[in-house]
């Protein structure tokens, strides 16, 4: 990242109007800010010079989140003496956070804002859920950074974003009439629910292996692996050597997801498709519930390397599936969040609010 981030610009083809807790504009702001991306295979960082609506990179660098044990541990080997002092912090986390606090849902931190900003140094420290930054960093894209899963009206209404990646993050964004305002949730965590005899058969599977099933568990990276297992079994079919080796050396939904896209073997092809499957029932769910007018958009790491093997009008026939309520979501855009910055550049934003005015 070496380009200069700016705040809402409506030039560019997409203008996503947002409130950060009343503030719309940072014009008078300035400092120095760190943004966190803390999620359960990676944690981005970034520190920013901030001003005039603007974010200017200063320094920039992903860990495995794993291989540290707390965040201030991390931030020894990312922030030195030599790099301006920071003024304010604002971490996205992958868990429920409470209070200023939160404990790592598919990782074992816990994080506090008055613990990190006194093992910092930092008097300013705000902890905000990943998906609420996700949302906030839809106030700097622009019309290139995303891909059209579905057309729609536009009309300007309630949003959500639904993430797949090593676990799913769901987050609503409420209209207020002239802005939208992030809210958190924990939505991936509920049940799924079947459609079909096969997700009554997949249900038992998942069941059997973890007791309470959730969307988390099928529309994630795991949960390609968990399709794939279960269509294994569901089969009765054996996976060819090689790909079994490849699946247990590599990531395994990354190597399925290449296989499918190479057509090596059939059962990684169905999987993605059920995937696809899944992830338009689960947004369709979320579109009903936030009568989501102003649009799904889906964030995460998964789609975007996977774009070519979504076939759109699968995705829509899953999609509108909801009898009376199908006039509703014929008219709901659906759109891929390409860039995966995105969740950086919100904490970043919101990290701004708690900068002094010059």
């Amino acid at each position: 990242m070496d380009r200069i981030i700016t705040f809402n610009k409506e030039s560019e083809g997409f203008y996503f109007p947002l409130s950060f807790q009343g503030k719309e504009t940072f014009e008078q702001s300035e400092g120095v800010i760190l943004a966190g991306d803390v999620g359960g295979t990676k944690t981005n960082l970034a520190l920013f010079q901030f001003e005039k609506d603007s974010l200017k990179p200063i320094k920039q660098e992903s860990f495995k989140t794993n291989e540290w044990t707390s965040f201030p541990e991390l931030m020894s080997s990312f922030h030195s003496n030599e790099l301006p002092a920071i003024d304010t912090i604002c971490l996205g986390v992958a868990g429920p956070v409470i209070g200023g606090k939160v404990v790592g849902t598919n990782f074992a931190w816990e994080l506090d804002e008055k613990d990190i900003a006194r093992a910092l140094k930092v008097k300013r420290v705000s902890i905000i859920n990943d998906m609420e930054a996700n949302a906030y960093g839809l106030s700097v894209l622009s019309k290139k950074n995303f891909a059209e899963l579905k057309k729609g009206n536009w009309i300007r209404g309630n949003a959500a974003i639904i993430s797949p990646g090593t676990g799913l993050g769901e987050v609503g964004l409420y209209w207020d009439g002239s802005h939208y305002h992030p809210f958190a949730s924990e939505g991936g965590h509920s049940d799924f629910c079947q459609r079909s005899e096969l997700d009554f058969n997949f249900w038992r599977f998942l069941h059997k292996k973890y007791g309470h099933v959730s969307w988390e568990r099928i529309i994630s990276g795991p949960g390609i692996v968990n399709i794939y297992e279960f269509l294994l079994k569901n089969k009765n079919i054996s996976e060819p050597e090689n790909l079994k080796d490849k699946i247990k050396e590599g990531d395994p939904a990354a190597v399925i997801s290449q296989c499918a896209k190479e057509e090596s073997f059939e059962i990684c092809k169905e999987t993605m498709e059920l995937f696809i499957e899944y992830l338009a029932t689960e947004a369709a769910q979320m579109a009903l519930k936030f009568k989501a007018l102003g649009g799904i958009f889906i964030g995460g790491g998964i789609l975007p390397k996977i774009i070519d093997l979504v076939d759109k009008d699968v995705f829509l026939h899953h999609f509108v599936q909801s009898n009376r309520m199908n006039p509703l979501l014929e008219k709901i855009p659906v759109n891929v969040i390409l860039n995966e910055e995105s969740p950086l550049f919100g904490a970043a934003f919101c990290a701004a609010r708690n900068l002094p005015e010059k």
